[in-house]
């Protein structure tokens, strides 16, 4: 590899970092009713929000007791779901939201290993 080739590998190695650093991320977490479970979901992830994209992100919740057609527009199978809207890819988590690393994964906030 010649050196402008990795001199264009390290500039789009940093704009993919700083757009990662500075994206607004939309998400909404969908969940029923105010069970312990539901709960959990929403503290757990308010917590990786705030801790990882403080001033950088929405957060929508959903319960689709209340809003059952948002559930069904989004094809909600299973709850507590976290959808990423953006920044692109899309992105689904499903389960259990106190796995903060998978939690991170599914956000693109961390790198697999």
């Amino acid at each position: 590899m010649g050196k402008k080739q990795r001199e264009d590998v390290t500039k789009e190695y940093e704009e993919a970092i700083h757009e990662r650093e500075t994206s607004i991320y939309v998400l909404r977490l969908y969940i029923i009713g105010s069970s312990p479970k539901s709960q959990r979901a929403v503290e757990s992830i308010k917590k990786i929000c705030e801790e990882y994209l403080k001033g950088r992100y929405e957060l929508e919740v959903i319960d689709i007791y209340q809003r059952k057609t948002l559930g069904k527009d989004e094809q909600i199978i299973a709850v507590p779901t976290l959808i990423k809207k953006l920044p692109p890819p899309l992105r689904r988590i499903i389960g259990d939201m106190s796995n903060k690393e998978r939690i991170l994964l599914g956000l693109d906030l961390r790198e697999k290993r």
